[in-house]
């Protein structure tokens, strides 16, 4: 796992490649925010995570549980899932808007297409709405 990368992932790069293109200009990974969110957008008081499927615990095609050492995954996902649950709460109370974009909006076999995910963060950045999910073959904001 020290492998893993946690900051400038291939998925991350695609979603910061497709903004910036827009004219979108952001900040990476402030340290000073809980969860040192991906995309931070100061004058729009918003930031996106950009998140890997099986990391997070995702419910879509890309997430499954590991064959081995099941008790060691389940704790860790879970650790992970409470992890991002608290850091939104912290987010929000502190008046930030969220958005999350999964992997499987980015591969597999429910992809949307980068111009769709990016037009739908660019909608969402320009709106009022506090929250934006986008994975796999759909997306969802809340108000």
């Amino acid at each position: 796992m020290a492998g893993i990368k946690g900051k400038n992932t291939k998925p991350e790069m695609i979603i910061r490649s497709a903004l910036h293109r827009r004219g979108i200009r952001f900040r990476l990974h402030r340290k000073n925010l809980p969860g040192k969110p991906d995309l931070v957008f100061n004058g729009r008081n918003a930031v996106i995570f950009v998140h890997g499927c099986f990391w997070h615990g995702h419910n879509c095609h890309l997430f499954r549980w590991p064959k081995s050492r099941q008790d060691f995954w389940r704790e860790k996902i879970r650790k992970n899932t409470e992890r991002d649950r608290r850091q939104y709460l912290a987010l929000a109370d502190n008046g930030w808007r969220i958005g999350t974009v999964w992997e499987c909006a980015l591969k597999g076999k429910t992809r949307l297409s980068i111009e769709d995910i990016a037009d739908q963060c660019a909608i969402w950045l320009k709106s009022d709405i506090k929250s934006l999910e986008v994975s796999g073959n759909e997306a969802g904001a809340t108000v």
